[in-house]
């Protein structure tokens, strides 16, 4: 049997996977006016598939389409962020409480949050502040899906693009503090790790940590 080819990404898709990218890395900041013809010349393709990537990332919210001139990055609405975090801390405390219920799956959860957390601690020794916020955002969803719940898991990931956009604004100005973040990850690892007897500590301190993050 001839194995199938890999199946490469239309220009489209190209075109969208690289503005959403350049979007939620912070790289096209919100408020930022630029072109189809900008994005169809990084990647050698005509306008009409950045056109059709542009009107996608409309629908998602991260594009305003402005005609004849292109597209405006829509800057974090006022309020987003908090009700994003206030969910955040409802997601992830419920997990944490319904692990404690099944403390057979704590130490498969240690062990994955464990892998995530050296590798933030490798990127916040080396300062990649995008590859830090993508793995904070991996270790908090990592304490969600320890929880079991699909539903909430499932919910948990349309918050995705929303939270590592807020993370690269939040770490920015607070880069030389990256270690002082794992080290409040580990402290949130240290508590799931007594879920069993403690899952009710877990709440008040993801709190103080996305108080510190993101609230200061």
């Amino acid at each position: 049997m001839i194995a199938s080819k890999p199946r490469v990404p239309g220009a489209a898709e190209r075109a969208y996977e690289l503005t959403k990218e350049l979007v939620l890395s912070g790289e096209l900041p919100g408020g930022h006016l630029f072109s189809e013809g900008e994005i169809a010349e990084r990647l050698g393709v005509s306008r009409t598939p950045v056109r059709e990537a542009f009107l996608r990332l409309q629908v998602e919210g991260l594009l305003n389409l402005i005609p004849k001139r292109g597209a405006v990055v829509v800057p974090v609405p006022p309020g987003e962020a908090e009700d994003v975090l206030d969910a955040r801390e409802a997601v992830e405390a419920s997990a944490v409480r319904r692990l404690a219920r099944r403390p057979e799956l704590i130490d498969d959860a240690l062990t994955q949050l464990r892998r995530v957390l050296e590798t933030q601690r490798s990127h916040a020794e080396t300062g990649d502040l995008h590859a830090f916020a993508e793995a904070d955002e991996l270790f908090h969803r990592t304490i969600v899906a320890a929880g079991g719940n699909a539903l909430l898991l499932d919910f948990y990931a349309t918050l995705a693009d929303r939270q590592r956009r807020m993370n690269v604004h939040a770490l920015g100005p607070i880069r030389a503090q990256l270690p002082e973040i794992v080290s409040e990850h580990e402290h949130l690892l240290d508590i799931v790790a007594e879920a069993e007897t403690g899952a009710e500590a877990f709440a008040p301190a993801l709190r103080a940590h996305l108080d510190r993050v993101h609230r200061r």
